[in-house]
Order: structure tokens, then sequence, then C-alpha cells
């Protein structure tokens, strides 16, 4: 990476904070400069430097929009109507090596995992000195929520730069992974990449240190705005899922849930749709951003994206979400939207009880119906039926004609089948999409071409193949950054 940058965007990060961060979530005015080799030798200065951490994943060009949509735009969910140019080249495969989405995500993930690792490093260095007992909970905590922040930077910059690690029972751990970082970088440090395996290890690392530190404290932030051990478990689970370590993906989702006090989902209209009222409304939710009315990120908002920018759910997935199926509730379409040329209401991003504003609508990043997915399909995969009956059910039932396992298919291969579809219907703006086509293998179709039929500029593509590239000013820095060597021929054809 860009190392002397990277360093300068650290000290500035932590500067920022512990001069300018009240106790107020994301505040971030700079009135004056703080020398980093200084700032953290306080808890209250950690926690400043934690929340700058927070700000840089918060971020519009990492978890705030550009990392998550990228999991769905170029995948058989969305459809673009072409009236804006925002984020074309990743749903029409036209994407370049100096693409300004990569190089955000790049740029501001790796942001994410610097800054933790100085909170990580600094609560090492201050703890011997902590002498009072709340401090010292406080001190834990802290270092348990930047343990799990790197980890999620890291998950997610590895399976965007990096191939992914099983494909359908294919093994591609010894592949170019990222530059997995397990301490702060330094200036004119030369790096390498790990493999994918080792990235992954890295991950999976962090998240039980992350539950290690949690337990020393004791305690959480006790909002659905900050880690917690749940959304920790949550995180593990998605990660042993695509290791295809499946066992461990259900424990970990079960435990998830568990301390969610979480059995159940919404089934009806009403209590679906306040879900996405903004905020903390989502009670299924075990993470989410505290994006709202006056925190926001205005044009650059995911929910503007779904809305004002032209995308909206495709012919393909309209066509398997039944009309009762509750999940409709959010869907609607705008005063200007015509079938030639649709413009979505924004979905899941619709902040209902915000005015509607879709720019106000949150991430909801680590959600209960994922968990329950999860368990389903670790069941399958152990060719447990009935268990994986008894798990997507809990999901399956949004939709009223599934009222109990009988409903469901009874084979593993229709079961499978039901549950892509599935994770497709709940998981639609959340970002999994393209992690699920690659894992499961799918020769996949993309590009919806028309909105009023399923017609696909790209079919049959072998998108488990794809490889996104590393950021040329990345690989032009000179800090031993390679690139993925033959990333072009992994995009798809173009009728």
């Amino acid at each position: 990476m860009k190392i002397p940058y990277i360093k300068a965007l650290a000290a500035l990060t932590l500067g920022a904070c512990l001069t300018g961060c009240g106790d107020k979530f994301l505040e971030t005015d700079i009135p004056n400069g703080v020398d980093d080799g200084m700032a953290l030798n306080t808890v209250k200065n950690i926690g400043y430097a934690l929340n700058g951490t927070y700000y840089a994943f918060y971020y519009y060009s990492f978890a705030g929009t550009e990392s998550v949509v990228l999991g769905d735009l170029g995948t058989d969910l969305p459809y673009w109507n072409a009236k804006s140019q925002h984020f074309n080249d990743i749903y029409q495969y036209s994407v370049t090596s100096t693409s300004t989405i990569l190089g955000d995500i790049w740029e501001y993930g790796y942001k994410v995992a610097d800054n933790a690792a100085r909170v990580i490093e600094g609560a090492d260095a201050l703890r011997p000195s902590v002498t009072d007992e709340d401090e010292k909970a406080e001190l834990d905590r802290y270092e348990a929520e930047a343990y799990a922040l790197r980890a999620y930077s890291q998950l997610a910059l590895t399976n965007i730069f990096a191939h992914q690690i099983k494909v359908n029972g294919s093994d591609f751990s010894s592949m170019p992974g990222i530059v997995v970082i397990d301490r702060p970088v330094m200036p004119y440090q030369n790096v390498k990449r790990s493999t994918v395996g080792e990235s992954y290890a890295a991950v999976v690392s962090d998240l039980k240190k992350s539950l290690e530190y949690f337990d020393a404290a004791g305690h959480d932030a006790g909002t659905i705005f900050y880690i917690s051990p749940k959304a920790v478990y949550g995180l593990l689970a998605r990660t042993y899922l695509y290791m295809e370590n499946y066992a461990d993906a259900a424990a970990a989702a079960k435990k998830a849930l568990d301390l969610a006090g979480i059995t159940e989902l919404t089934y009806t209209e009403e209590g679906y749709k306040a879900l996405y009222n903004g905020g903390a409304s989502n009670v299924e939710s075990l993470f989410a951003l505290d994006i709202n009315s006056t925190q926001n990120w205005s044009a650059k908002s995911i929910g503007t994206l779904w809305s004002t920018y032209g995308y909206s759910p495709s012919p393909w997935l309209q066509s398997v979400m039944a009309d009762g199926d509750v999940r409709r509730a959010v869907w609607g379409w705008t005063d200007t939207s015509t079938q030639d040329v649709p413009y979505f209401n924004s979905g899941k991003f619709g902040a209902f009880g915000l005015g509607g504003n879709p720019a106000y609508g949150t991430n909801y990043l680590v959600n209960a119906p994922e968990m329950f997915l999860i368990q389903a399909e670790a069941a399958l995969k152990q060719h447990d039926v009935p268990g994986a009956q008894d798990a997507l059910l809990t999901v399956a039932k949004r939709n009223p004609v599934y009222q109990s396992a009988s409903d469901l298919p009874a084979s593993e291969a229709d079961l499978m089948e039901f549950l892509k579809e599935e994770r497709a219907r709940e998981l639609f703006q959340e970002g999994h999409r393209l992690y699920d086509l690659r894992r499961w293998d799918v020769k996949a179709d993309v590009y919806a071409s028309s909105p009023s039929s399923v017609t696909w500029m790209i079919s049959g593509y072998d998108i488990s193949d794809l490889v996104y590239p590393i950021p040329d000013d990345e690989i032009n820095a000179g800090y031993g950054v390679t690139q993925n060597e033959g990333w072009a021929s992994t995009l798809p054809k173009v009728k």
C-alpha cells in the first residue's frame, strides 16, 4: 500500500479524534493537531481513537456505501436504468485498475485495519499502568471492538481483492490474498501479500481475540451501532461459512442468535416495514451504522443509489419474490418511475419513519435472518435435511405460503436450490450475493438489460473466477504489493 500516505491518514484520524471527538458518536471536528506518537496515553484517548476508526469504517468509501453495494451490483439482483453513471462499471463489468470505487474501498479498508491495529497496540501498551477496574474494563471493550473492526475490514478486502477461499468444495487458500495488518504499518515499510488462507486465518484470529476481550470487559456498548459479542459471533459464522467450516459456522450463528435472544422473525407486512424506519428500528439487526436524518452521506448514500441513481430489483428477483411475501412491504416505485425507466423507492433504505428520505436509511450489516440461513446451509451441507428445513423455515415464513417444514423441498438438491433463492430474497441490498454466487460456483446471469423481462447481457458467466484488480496507485507506489495476475481475463464478455 502507499505506506507514507497510509501513515499520514492514520496520524490524522487519531489526531482528529483525540482533539475533536466528544462523547457523541462520530464527531470529527479538528480544532488542533496531536502527534499520534503521544496520543494513546489514556483510556479516554484510546476511546477517541477507536471512534476515529469507526468513522473510517462508517465512511461512504467503505461500509457506509461502497464495500456493501459492491456485493450486490455485479450480480443477478439489480437492474440499472442507465439514467446515471454511478457504479455502472461494476454493474456492466467494465471495471479497470483505476476504478475510483475499488480505490476507495482499498484505501478505507486499510485505513480501518491500520487504525484498529494502532488502537490494539496502544491499549496493550497502556494496560499495565491502568489500575482503576472500571477503566480496565473500558479498555478491554475498546480493544475488543478494534479487533472486530479489523476483522470485518480484512474479510471484506480479501473477498473483493482475492479469490474466494472455497468454491463448492475446491480450496483456493493458497492463492494470493491481502496484505494482512497484524500491527501498524510504518513509514516506507515494504509489505507483501499473504495467501487467501492466511488472510482468513487472520480474520478468525481477530474475531476470537475480540470475544476474549469482550469476556474480560464484561460488557459491551449496549447498542447495535457499536460492535458487540453477538455481532462478532455473527461475523465468525459468516467467515466460517465462506471457509466451508460448516459445523463451526452453525455453532457461531446459534451463539449470535442466543445472545440476541432471537428465535423468530417478523412475519407481517407492517412489522417488516417497521424494521426499516431508520436508526435502531431493526430489532433483527445485530450490528448497524448510525446513519440518520442528521448524520448521513446524502447523495453518496446507498439509499440514493437504490432510488435516484437508477438501481432497482432485477426482473429475475421480482419474479422469485411472491406477491404475498412480506418483504415486498418495503418495495415501491417513485412517481417518476415508468415500466421502461424504473425508479425504486430504495427498499431497505426507505427510512420510512424518518420522512422516507432514502439518504437516511442505515446499513444493517449483521442480521439475524442471515444467521438462520447460515444454520440452514450448514445443516444441509452436513446432510441434515430436517435441521436445514427447520432453520430455513424461520426465514421462508416471510412468504405465508410456507408454514411448516413439509411445505419446503424434501431432497437435498431441491432444498439447496430453494436456499439459494431464499438468500437472494432475504439478503437483497445487504451485499452478500457476489460472494454467494462465487462460492457456490454458479454459472451466473448478470447485467439485466430489460426492465420488463428477464434478459441478460451476460449469461453463464463463470463468476467464481472473478478477481477485482488492486488499484494501480497501490501497485505503482512500489512498496511490495503485487497485482492480481490475469485479473482482466476473469471479467466476462458482454454480448
